[in-house]
């Protein structure tokens, strides 16, 4: 289990502050630089633009200041008991500046481990246990996202937008053509990217995002299937019973009456 020592989130020195620590902290700190910074590692200096952030080895020796006023920053510290052989397995990048390509999940998991160490749970430890490691995992499954992409990276979070507003509104009715548009791409340039993104075509995930919802709605509503039909999207009740058994393996009647296989 890992065991969060200390943590503060979105903590602002207003003079700026000087991190010294010749022989390392003693113990795994997280930084994340939210204002431009001077970072000195095992000797070697170099400029941290802001929306950077560092997880370093407890012996590795490091000093960090402000560069600017104030200098602001989240951070935590955990124990190195049970967290080695974690980092190992998911290959996470100690040691080495790294650019946050999303700084609200830092901070968001931060805040909220904040005030989780400020109730008293008798399962406090467990969840920041469960907090700590998600976001570890999460940190390293987008750098390594985005070192793959890395000529693609600015259609990443456009497209994760795109492919969010087509789960959450299922019943809209989309073209390639119009969501191509959106994001200021070619037709066949955009459904080669999303695939490339994703793993699979716009076209099985707008089908994916409305047999999800007609799912949602033959288990939890008594609204007949050719009502759901339309909600889902669809103008013909004939189509949309074929895509549904083509690709959930029942017909919506089958699934209203014994759901998921």
């Amino acid at each position: 289990m890992i065991q969060l020592l200390a943590c503060g989130y979105n903590f602002i020195h207003e003079d700026g502050i000087v991190i010294d620590r010749p022989k390392g902290s003693g113990d795994y700190a997280f930084v994340l630089f939210k204002s431009n910074t001077k970072l000195a590692l095992q000797g070697k200096l170099m400029s941290i633009e802001k929306n950077t952030y560092i997880f370093l080895n407890p012996h590795t020796p490091h000093l960090y200041g402000h560069y600017e006023k104030p200098f602001i920053n989240d951070w935590f510290h955990c124990s190195s008991n049970g967290i080695d052989a974690f980092l190992t397995e998911i290959d996470f990048p100690l040691d080495t500046p790294v650019r946050a390509e999303d700084t609200m999940l830092i901070s968001k998991c931060i805040m909220e481990m904040s005030n989780l160490v400020r109730q008293d749970s008798p399962l406090m430890e467990r969840i920041l246990d469960c907090e700590l490691k998600a976001l570890l995992m999460k940190l390293v499954t987008l750098h390594k996202q985005t070192a793959v992409y890395e000529h693609k990276s600015r259609y990443l979070l456009p497209f994760t937008q795109l492919r969010n507003q087509l789960y959450s509104a299922p019943n809209a009715t989309y073209t390639v053509d119009m969501l191509a548009s959106s994001v200021n791409l070619s037709k066949s340039y955009f459904q080669h990217l999303y695939k490339e993104l994703f793993g699979c075509s716009i076209i099985t995930d707008l089908i994916k995002a409305r047999l999800e919802y007609a799912k949602y709605l033959l288990m939890n509503s008594s609204t007949s299937i050719s009502i759901i039909s339309r909600m889902c999207g669809y103008e013909n009740d004939t189509h949309f019973m074929r895509q549904f058994k083509k690709f959930v393996g029942v017909t919506p009647s089958q699934y209203k009456a014994g759901g998921p296989n």
